[in-house]
């Protein structure tokens, strides 16, 4: 038995090569992230996830980005969902049906997950859509907190319904700057009374309800700390842990990513941001980062970081072909593939 470590690594291609499998095994990784990269079938995925699962006890956790609309990582083969913002259009002319199709499509997006073996999508996007950001935009369910809190937890009791706990990001909100923090390291300039009042209100409403975990901008706000969340022990310890009384897992943000540069070589990043309070951090794109990283890295491992991160893991499951025969899987991608039609008729999700 080994310790699920704090560090989850992206994979090169469609099959685990012998160097992955080494890589795998390393005390300090705890996880695979998948990519469109990784990804020709659900055939193919699901003999990946079944390989990455057999390597250890208690056995790696294995995420994806699947949230709908441009982030959607396995196409073929999986519904097409609509990207979240549809949802919060719907909301604004009846709720009621805006909450059930939320419910619906997070049960659908996590049962075809499921059935591959994924443990979880990071999702949902609790970001507000300020109408500024490019990289949130339509990623965002709505301009309203309480709008994105509703629809967020409708979408998170579908997702738990299939067996798959909710990872909401990007705490506390992505959505105010223009900036791409793949691309640099955007600044927020609104201070912490005014995120209070906005963007924290969908984040702080989902950690009442429950969340399993979160994830962390990479986003400076200049006047509550001088480091990006994500590397903040004022953000992750003081302000989300202390006062929000968050208690479950903390992702960092690809540290690959130009936002994350500001704390330093790979390495240092990953120190960093376990120390400000992650307990997970990803290396997703660059093999050498991750290595180091890896090398970097002497940490034992935290009880309280494993109890959190061991509940991630996903529960049941059925093969994609027996999902497909099941008359609520048929329902659902009817529903999601047209949110307009009608009548909405109750579903047990």
């Amino acid at each position: 038995m080994m310790a699920l470590g704090p560090v989850m690594l992206g994979l090169e291609g469609s099959v685990l090569t012998a160097e992955e499998r080494e890589l795998l095994r390393h005390p300090q990784v705890g996880g695979v992230i998948l990519f469109a990269r990784n990804y020709q079938s659900p055939e193919q995925v699901t003999a990946l996830t079944d390989a990455i699962h057999a390597l250890r006890q208690p056995r790696l956790l294995i995420a994806v980005d699947h949230e709908g609309g441009r982030v959607q990582r396995f196409r073929e083969g999986f519904t097409r969902l609509p990207a979240v913002r549809r949802l919060g259009e719907i909301h604004d002319q009846d709720p009621h049906r805006a909450q059930q199709l939320a419910r619906i499509t997070g049960w659908l997006m996590a049962a075809e997950l499921r059935a591959v073996g994924v443990d979880f999508s990071f999702a949902p996007v609790l970001d507000l859509d300020h109408g500024v950001s490019s990289i949130i935009g339509d990623r965002a369910f709505h301009p309203d907190p309480e709008v994105v809190a509703d629809l967020a937890h409708a979408y998170r009791s579908g997702m738990q319904k299939a067996g798959m706990e909710a990872v909401g990001k990007h705490f506390p909100g992505h959505g105010g700057i223009a900036a791409d923090s793949h691309l640099e390291l955007p600044v927020d300039p609104r201070s912490y009374d005014e995120l209070v009042v906005a963007d924290l209100l969908a984040f702080e409403r989902m950690i009442h309800y429950g969340l399993a975990a979160l994830m962390p901008a990479h986003v400076l706000y200049p006047q509550v700390d001088d480091q990006p969340a994500g590397f903040s022990a004022r953000w992750l310890k003081d302000i989300l842990r202390r006062h929000l009384e968050f208690q479950g897992a903390i992702f960092s943000d690809d540290l690959d990513m130009a936002g994350a540069g500001l704390a330093g070589t790979p390495p240092e990043r990953a120190r960093a941001a376990l120390a400000a309070g992650c307990d997970m951090v990803l290396a997703c794109n660059d093999r050498a980062a991750a290595v180091a990283i890896l090398q970097g890295l002497s940490e034992a491992p935290d009880p309280v970081s494993q109890f959190r991160l061991i509940r991630l893991h996903g529960r049941g499951r059925s093969s994609l072909e027996r999902l497909r025969r099941n008359p609520v899987w048929q329902r659902a991608v009817h529903r999601v593939q047209d949110y307009d039609a009608f009548p909405l008729l109750e579903m047990d999700i």
